[in-house]
């Protein structure tokens, strides 16, 4: 009897110890590959926004984005002022580092949206959002803005690319979504996206964007065609997100306060 307690002591010992030394082993793996992990999301990041810029290069590598990456300066920005901040107002050093997904879920550094604005679905918006522009010589040449909504399963996180006008649109595209594959996940589709360039994001007024989705599709005798999409074929959910998103984005809680003072030059 007392070599079975024994046996069954040892083992639970043996258990014990085995599980201590797998936690520190997950553990010291977890971080020793962290600075891998948070470089392999900012290259993914990255990417993105190259892809909705239409300047990733074919078969680009890592080294070849980040090169073409460093044309973009990165800003933050009061989505309420429309006005730069720097990156001390969110507590940060870079504002690469700079999780405007995070803040949303952060009281302090967010904002309530009531029902009846809330086009996206977010519930929250961050009072800081980062933003990509690239100059050459002085001007302006496009500007990349960070956008997410709800579809019809799940939150879609992309960007969208604006030409140096602050109206055409010069790609769109999504890194992150749970949509159906076939239907609401054409949303990656290359074809799909390649109707968003070249349409204009505003009508006279450049605070209201006019983007709609169009089930049956635009032809070249589609009134307003310059404003429309093809809605996505059998997800009238998902292309109603995508259309409420984009709006919402780029009008006056969004982005549209930040747009008129860059297009003004007050920025």
């Amino acid at each position: 009897m007392a070599k079975g307690k024994e046996t069954v002591s040892r083992t639970l010992i043996v258990a014990l110890v085995l599980s201590i030394v797998f936690s520190v082993v997950v553990s010291t793996a977890a971080v020793v590959l962290r600075p891998a992990q948070i470089k392999n999301q900012n290259l993914d990041i990255k990417t993105n926004i190259l892809s909705a810029a239409g300047m990733l290069p074919q078969g680009a590598g890592a080294e070849e984005i980040e090169k073409v990456f460093s044309q973009f300066e990165v800003r933050l920005v009061d989505l309420e002022t429309g006005e730069y901040v720097e990156p001390s107002f969110v507590d940060v050093k870079d504002p690469m580092k700079y999780d405007m997904y995070k803040s949303a879920s952060n009281p302090e550094m967010s904002t309530r949206i009531p029902a009846s604005e809330d086009l996206a679905g977010i519930k929250r918006r961050p009072n800081v959002a980062k933003v990509y522009t690239l100059s050459e010589g002085g001007n302006l040449k496009r500007v990349v803005l960070p956008i997410h909504g709800y579809g019809l399963w799940s939150t879609l996180y992309g960007f969208m690319s604006l030409k140096g006008d602050l109206n055409t649109i010069e790609g769109l595209g999504f890194y992150a979504h749970a949509e159906t594959p076939g239907l609401g996940g054409e949303v990656d589709n290359p074809r799909w996206k390649s109707q968003w360039v070249g349409k204009e994001l505003y009508g006279n007024n450049t605070s209201q964007p006019e983007i709609r989705l169009v089930k049956g599709g635009v032809s070249a005798n589609t009134a307003d065609k310059e404003h429309k999409v093809d809605a996505l074929s059998g997800a009238t959910l998902t292309s109603r997100g995508v259309q409420h998103l984009v709006n919402y984005w780029m009008g006056g809680r969004g982005f549209a306060p930040f747009l008129k003072k860059l297009r003004e030059g007050e920025v």
